[in-house]
């Protein structure tokens, strides 16, 4: 049986052997930026995971970039020479997988615990002041962050295309800029958070001139792996970013050399209100794939193989993000090809799992 999921997809010059992509799951287990034994096992199994690309979690630019004081980061070579050693074991494990890296800053939702904790880092824990496009907070209770200056944005430009560079030489395929979830890239373009009145903000135009700036400068910086966005088409907020936003945003960075686009939503501002259900993002997708034309990746409680096939036969996208499930099976393409009936190669040590 021949199915969409396990057939060949190629993205720029990046061969995929299937069409399952594991999305940046943040894991929270870096010790000031720099990867763990944590890392090395976690992103091992999913390289043997079964999917043909694996998005490495997001890599802060700087340290004020970090979501948290337990984020990766991408701010000096040391660090790059660390990450290359996660993506050679990635590889030594199955080399047939593709590796691709979440490049991000924070921006005003940084200096956080991680999740499990909760709250706001001290400066007797490390804590930092957040950075964004206006000094507007993510939420009631939350830092309020300092408005960026000119100089400061022009410098970020520059520590995003840093980080690209260090992706390159650490041997990645593909690079997804963050542009999503409320990040710094994120808060730029949408209304809700940018208030500014210079060339940064006010119109469509102004809001994209940064994200824009940084995708050129990794462009240039990486000019031999995949560079892609993964964006939030909408705030799902009145007055927020949006669908008509998102296609027209992304028809831009087509012109500029965008190789894919991974579609998500939200996570803009506390007050937003989704309509969680399973694949409740999909629609979008399938939105800014028909009106693009860019290599698209779906995403959003894909869960169950069937479904998944059904997001690619239907025209929906041209890939699957698989998260949640990867993190409670990591062997989840392996299942999907059984249950699909597929065969697919299976390492030797492992066969005997096919027999049951």
């Amino acid at each position: 049986m021949k199915t969409r999921l396990f057939s060949s997809y190629k993205i720029g010059s990046m061969e995929l052997k299937n069409r399952i992509s594991i999305p940046p799951m943040c894991q929270y287990q870096a010790n000031d930026g720099f990867p763990t034994t944590w890392h090395k096992v976690h992103y091992g199994k999913l390289a043997g995971s079964g999917a043909a690309l694996v998005c490495v979690e997001a890599m802060a630019v700087s340290p004020d970039g970090r979501i948290s004081g337990a984020d990766l980061g991408l701010w000096s070579d040391e660090h790059a020479m660390a990450f290359a050693e996660v993506v050679r074991i990635m590889r030594e494990i199955d080399s047939s997988t593709k590796v691709c890296v979440q490049i991000n800053h924070s921006g005003r939702k940084g200096s956080e615990r991680a999740p499990w904790l909760g709250g706001h880092l001290t400066k007797e824990e490390g804590g930092w002041e957040p950075v964004g496009p206006s000094a507007i907070a993510f939420g009631e209770g939350c830092m309020v962050p300092r408005e960026m200056l000119p100089g400061g944005i022009e410098a970020m430009v520059q520590a995003f295309a840093n980080a690209a560079r260090r992706a390159q030489q650490a041997g990645v395929d593909a690079i997804e800029v963050h542009m999503a979830h409320g990040y710094l890239l994120h808060q730029f373009l949408s209304p809700i958070s940018n208030h500014r009145t210079d060339q940064y903000g006010g119109s469509f135009e102004n809001r994209i001139r940064f994200p824009l700036a940084v995708f050129d400068a990794m462009k240039k910086a990486a000019p031999d792996v995949e560079l892609g966005v993964r964006v939030s088409a909408t705030d799902w907020i009145e007055g927020g970013w949006n669908l008509a936003e998102t296609i027209d945003f992304v028809k831009i960075l087509k012109e500029h050399g965008c190789a894919f686009v991974d579609v998500s939503t939200g996570g803009l501002a506390a007050c937003q209100t989704i309509p969680v259900s399973y694949g409740y993002q999909l629609p979008f997708a399938r939105a800014v794939r028909q009106e693009t034309g860019l290599p698209t990746i779906a995403c959003g409680l894909i869960k169950d193989p069937r479904q998944a096939e059904s997001v690619l036969v239907e025209g929906t996208a041209d890939m699957v993000d698989v998260g949640r499930d990867m993190l409670l099976n990591p062997h989840w393409g392996w299942m999907a090809a059984l249950k699909l009936g597929e065969k697919v190669e299976f390492p030797p040590s492992y066969q005997r799992g096919m027999h049951l």
